[in-house]
């Protein structure tokens, strides 16, 4: 079993580096399946979801080659099967960005259900709406899916929900359409338009990408060449927050601080000392005070950022209230930042009450997903004591080498395996 050894209370000082946005390499690698050409992909993250991935895609039949740390060579002329492997789809959650690019150039795809962090219901109703809008038929198979169409036809969607992955999934899918296809309601997360931007470069016709309208124009072909992941707003949050809830002046470089707005807007609002700069941020010890938020789809404050600004509020003074209306099984992790020290009562599965400042304490803790794990290495680094956090594989799948970055700043951190 692996898992991190921290020990906390220690200031933190220098340069913490980006890395490229898991949200967008997780549709840009499916998006290479609209081409039969070579891809080149730089700033790619190297976590554990991205190699989840590479191996579902690999299985289908593509060549992928590392050539160096975060630059992929990509090559799907070879795919000879449409059908995703159940296990691997169910690792992982972003398995399902391959279904509309398989659909627009091959006209099939079946996969089995997604797996993914385990954060409340996840439906993907709306992403087979939307391919049946498109012209797809569906059969359902016990837990698997198959979708069919001879040609996908342009149309016009109306999502009733905002979601980022159907837009991205039914815009890629579009691409390749016969017409005209419009979204509406689309999700305006910026990743969405680096995806445009990807798709565009090698032939799409793609317009209002990072608005609430989406125009795609069918093409018959699209071609394949170099592109830059761009840097991951949500590590960069979580940095940010980091620097403030060590008190520790803390350089955030290769990122993009417009991408995330809303987020130092609320900071500020707390007291937080930042210098904001064009490509890098820098926090400095601050006084904080307890400030509301509530999570809401781009350009609202994100919920990937909630669980760490939760932990930071454990440290302002005075009460804050935590909204999260998005999903209903997010805010669990707070009874074990309670464990560790904090005063949070849970009102109902959307809304927690944080009272601060409160010393946190280190203890034996286990990840349990995505975001709230990284949260937990947060509240360890800012804690008195020594923590074991468990289950880290939850953390790898989205933060890349993140002990030796940690390390690189003096985080006391490493990782173990017993």
């Amino acid at each position: 079993m692996e898992k991190y050894i921290i020990n906390g209370g220690k200031k933190l000082s220098g340069e913490i580096k980006v890395a490229g946005a898991k949200n967008l390499a997780l549709k840009v690698f499916p998006a290479t399946i609209l081409s039969q050409e070579t891809c080149f992909l730089n700033n790619v993250p190297e976590i554990e979801d991205l190699q989840r991935m590479i191996e579902t895609m690999e299985d289908l039949g593509a060549k992928i080659e590392k050539l160096k740390n975060g630059k992929y060579k990509v090559s799907t002329k070879d795919i000879n099967k449409t059908e995703l492997k159940p296990d691997l789809v169910k690792k992982l959650r972003a398995s399902i960005m391959l279904a509309g690019p398989m659909l627009a150039r091959f006209g099939e795809i079946t996969l089995a259900h997604p797996g993914g962090c385990i954060i409340g219901q996840r439906p993907i109703d709306l992403f087979l709406e939307g391919f049946q809008k498109l012209g797809a038929k569906m059969t359902e198979n016990g837990s698997s899916y198959t979708l069919k169409a001879d040609k996908l036809i342009g149309a016009k969607i109306i999502l009733p929900k905002i979601s980022v992955t159907v837009t991205e999934n039914l815009m890629m899918a579009a691409t390749l359409a016969q017409g005209t296809t419009i979204i509406k309601n689309a999700a305006m997360e910026p990743e969405i338009p680096a995806l445009a931007e990807y798709l565009n470069k090698h032939g799409a016709k793609i317009t209002g990408a990072g608005t609430p309208e989406l125009i795609i124009e069918g093409v018959k072909k699209l071609s394949a060449g170099e592109f830059d992941i761009i840097p991951d707003r949500i590590e960069t949050g979580t940095f940010v927050m980091l620097g403030l809830m060590t008190q520790s002046e803390l350089k955030i470089t290769n990122c993009n601080p417009q991408h995330i707005e809303t987020v130092l807007y609320s900071l500020e609002k707390t007291g937080a000392k930042l210098k904001i700069g064009k490509d890098y941020i820098i926090t400095k010890p601050s006084n904080l005070k307890g400030v509301n938020i509530t999570t809401h789809e781009y350009p609202g404050f994100p919920t990937d950022l909630q669980a760490p600004y939760t932990a930071l509020m454990t440290q302002a003074e005075g009460m804050s209230l935590i909204h999260e209306p998005i999903f209903e099984a997010r805010l669990f992790y707070t009874d074990i930042l309670n464990q560790m020290g904090a005063n949070i009562i849970m009102c109902d599965p959307h809304r927690v009450v944080i009272n601060g400042p409160t010393q946190l304490h280190g203890r034996l803790v286990v990840s349990p997903d995505l975001r709230a794990g990284m949260t937990l290495v947060l509240a360890a680094l800012s804690a008195k004591g020594t923590s074991s956090i468990e289950n880290i594989y939850q953390i790898n799948r989205g933060y890349e080498n993140i002990v030796e970055r940690l390390q690189n700043i003096g985080a006391d951190i490493k990782q173990i395996n017993e």
